[in-house]
């Protein structure tokens, strides 16, 4: 693509900006009235005509204006828009609401993924925090009735595993203390590698408990990501575009679908740096469930520690700016909230 000339970036620029608003073909008459520009209708829409042919615009009808193509977005995205700074009246509010909570990251997702989708008028999702190296912290085992026993496994970072065991042989409250209390010392902050070299002389019981300790942690430890958090997809199916589109249900069926979405992420923000922000806009050429919407993401967390991906995704015709810079600060506090627990 030949460099725009300053004309042309602003005339894109104001294309994007109007389309995001009214949705609708931008004409060129209605750019030279609404911002005063010092140009004939002619002259804009021989402008147009050549930002159509560098594959930044097209022209839905022929007798429409034009609106912005993938390219044209993107171009945008990379070239043209200016930062944007969040409102401090906006800052303070998020931060009063998550003031209020405890300090249980389940809580914190939930807030974040309703509050960011709500701010953005888009749909949202937030992986928990998966360690670097999945670590023991606490063991509760409460007995039931006879042989059945609900264990309750905290990991270092907060995810809680819990299951019912049944054992070969019936065991009281005080017995079950006794093996959580040793477990509990014995194996605090211990990888599932030094949980399996643990020596002791162990009862047919506290091996089938061990050995569930140590699958647990294998299991986590293998995920690629933590629990994920979804909020506001229909807020994406109300836009004007996705109405009664098949575009958006097979976008938000990307994002429920556990496996097709490990798989974009693990293709793009998760091997990025944490604060970062990544901008997939119309699926990049890869995932076309993906080719009328865009998806901003950032990693947060504390490196080599913990960490998880937050994001929104919406139409192309989003506000880019605003919402890049919600997307920054959530993972900010998310990060500082990471930081604190772990």
């Amino acid at each position: 693509m030949d460099e725009l000339t300053r004309r042309q970036k602003k005339i894109l620029s104001l294309i994007v900006h109007e389309h995001i608003v009214s949705a609708e073909p931008v004409g060129s008459k209605s750019l030279v009235n609404k911002y005063g520009m010092d140009l004939s209708s002619a002259t804009v829409r021989n402008e147009m005509g050549a930002l159509s042919d560098a594959g930044l615009l097209r022209q839905p009808h022929t007798s429409a204006g034009r609106v912005p193509t993938e390219e044209g977005y993107r171009y945008f995205v990379q070239q043209l828009m200016n930062e944007t700074s969040l409102n401090p009246a906006i800052r303070a509010t998020i931060n009063h609401q998550f003031s209020q909570m405890t300090n249980d990251i389940q809580q914190w997702m939930r807030l974040a993924a309703s509050v960011l989708a709500n701010r953005t008028n888009s749909a949202s999702l937030i992986t928990a925090p998966h360690a670097s190296e999945v670590k023991f912290k606490h063991l509760e085992l409460i007995g039931t009735h006879g042989r059945q026993v609900l264990a309750i496994l905290v990991l270092e970072g907060g995810q809680i595993h819990q299951q019912m065991l049944s054992l070969d042989e019936p065991v009281t409250q005080e017995q079950l203390s006794i093996i959580s209390n040793k477990y509990n010392r014995e194996l605090s902050g211990k990888n599932a590698g030094r949980i399996n070299l643990f020596q002791g002389t162990l009862s047919v019981i506290e091996k089938h408990i061990l050995g569930w300790i140590e699958s647990e942690v294998i299991r986590a430890d293998q995920l690629p990501t933590g629990d994920i958090i979804l909020d506001g997809l229909t807020n994406v199916l109300s836009e004007p575009e996705f109405v009664d589109s098949e575009d958006a249900r097979r976008a938000l069926h990307l994002l429920e679908e556990r496996s097709m979405l490990q798989d974009l992420l693990s293709q793009t923000i998760l091997s990025d740096t944490v604060g970062g922000v990544q901008v997939l806009i119309g699926g990049e050429g890869t995932w076309d469930e993906l080719r009328q919407c865009s998806i901003i993401l950032s990693n947060y967390g504390s490196p080599g520690v913990a960490t998880g991906t937050i994001g929104i995704l919406g139409p192309m015709r989003m506000p880019y700016g605003h919402s890049i810079s919600l997307v920054r600060f959530f993972s900010g506090l998310l990060s500082d909230f990471v930081t604190q627990q772990w």
